[in-house]
């Protein structure tokens, strides 16, 4: 969101934007500069880990509707494997993605009648996906504020650092609140980007792959979801790729069979075993849901759920509030088995719709898209505000009222 004043954003420190971080760049024994040192942060009810390396959330326990704790995020138990994992797969497990999230078609994009050139990391030089080979998820973030029930990574992105014009810093935090009568804990995301020179594309997104059933399932297909506002998908082509165009999920008809419609609720394998909307060859949702309510006016707003999704094996329920325009939805189509996940899962394998990713980010590929009239979203320069990405993970286990 843009602010029309004649201050400069660029003067606003890291302290001024986040008060603690002067005092929390040493604490205790933790510097705050080794990128796979693992920080937990607690909340009654609710606990999370973190490394630095792509300011990754690496695990994530709540409490199901036995009183279990259980895990329900994807990922390593070794820090070390998230490095491994960038060189060989690339699942961006638990990462913030960035500069820009998901696809720049071409690797090209306009601003202000200069075009800008970025490496194509996917499809053989095709597109750009969540930042290019330089993508945040592969930068190692600096820890800069830590306490029992928050922590802040910052990351300086200095001007031309993977094709993308203009300096920017970076500031990502996370924090729990504690389970209540109602609730199981909720974990809240603020993902600031300030442009300190030259217009620049900016878009973070969390890629955090969920199993809300902790694996007692290997698929997440009897699972319930749905998406009140999602009415519209953005069109791609056979790579993924942004065509332009923008298709209702209603279409041909108003019902829940539709397989993209989550307006309604229903279980995941209505839509992911009958919809090849996800680019050549591929059966199941890799789609970005436009979410058509009002932007907000404010950069922050604990209103609506956008999204509502419960796991039958554990009763474990998310609800999922965020600022931003769009929710890229993806069911893990790419996994075969290959993969392990955590032993406090059973070191399960991660089969193919296994998971599910939420991005909360705006429109993809806005910035080739002018007609869209999202570019006062995603292009952030000395003189607009920053850019905030503002989300929170309610768990609950109780029955849904909808």
């Amino acid at each position: 969101m843009k602010f029309t004043n004649l201050v400069s954003f660029a003067a606003l420190s890291a302290s001024t934007l986040f008060p603690s971080v002067a005092q929390a760049w040493n604490q205790g024994s933790v510097d705050g500069t080794d990128p796979f040192q693992p920080y937990t942060i607690y909340a009654y009810g609710i606990n999370a880990t973190f490394i630095g390396y792509g300011s990754r959330l690496t695990s994530l326990f709540v409490h199901d509707k036995n009183n279990i704790p259980r895990e329900v995020v994807v990922g390593y138990d070794d820090p070390h494997q998230y490095l491994i994992d960038t060189e060989t797969n690339r699942t961006f497990f638990g990462a913030i993605v960035g500069p820009y999230a998901n696809r720049i078609k071409n690797g090209t994009f306009n601003i202000d009648g200069e075009t800008f050139h970025v490496p194509e990391n996917e499809h053989d030089g095709e597109d750009t996906l969540h930042g290019g080979f330089d993508g945040y998820d592969t930068r190692n973030w600096t820890m800069t504020q830590y306490n029992t029930s928050s922590i802040t990574f910052t990351l300086y992105d200095s001007s031309g650092t993977g094709g993308f014009p203009g300096t920017k810093i970076s500031h990502v935090t996370f924090s729990l609140s504690d389970a209540t009568a109602n609730s199981r804990g909720k974990l809240t995301g603020r993902m600031v980007t300030v442009a300190l020179d030259q217009p620049t594309p900016v878009m973070l997104a969390s890629h955090i792959y969920w199993n809300l059933g902790a694996f007692q399932s290997t698929t997440i297909l009897n699972d319930t979801l749905w998406m009140p506002n999602a009415n519209r998908i953005i069109s791609i082509d056979g790579i993924e790729v942004p065509t332009g165009g923008l298709q209702s999920v209603k279409y041909p008809f108003q019902s829940p069979s539709v397989p993209l419609n989550f307006t309604y609720p229903k279980q995941v394998y209505e839509g992911v075993l009958y919809s090849q909307q996800c680019g050549t060859g591929c059966t199941g949702i890799d789609n970005a849901f436009i979410l058509d309510r009002p932007p907000y006016d404010g950069p922050e707003s604990t209103s609506d759920v956008q999204l509502q999704w419960q796991s039958p094996d554990t009763g474990i329920t998310l609800k999922l509030r965020t600022n931003q325009q769009s929710l890229q939805i993806y069911t893990c189509n790419g996994q075969n088995g290959s993969i392990r996940s955590h032993a406090s899962q059973g070191n399960p394998k991660i089969e193919k719709y296994g998971c599910l990713v939420v991005e909360t980010q705006q429109w993809i590929d806005g910035i080739n898209q002018p007609e869209w009239g999202q570019l006062d979203r995603q292009i952030f320069g000395a003189m607009t505000g920053p850019a905030v990405n503002w989300l929170e993970y309610e768990f609950t286990t109780e029955e849904w009222d909808y």
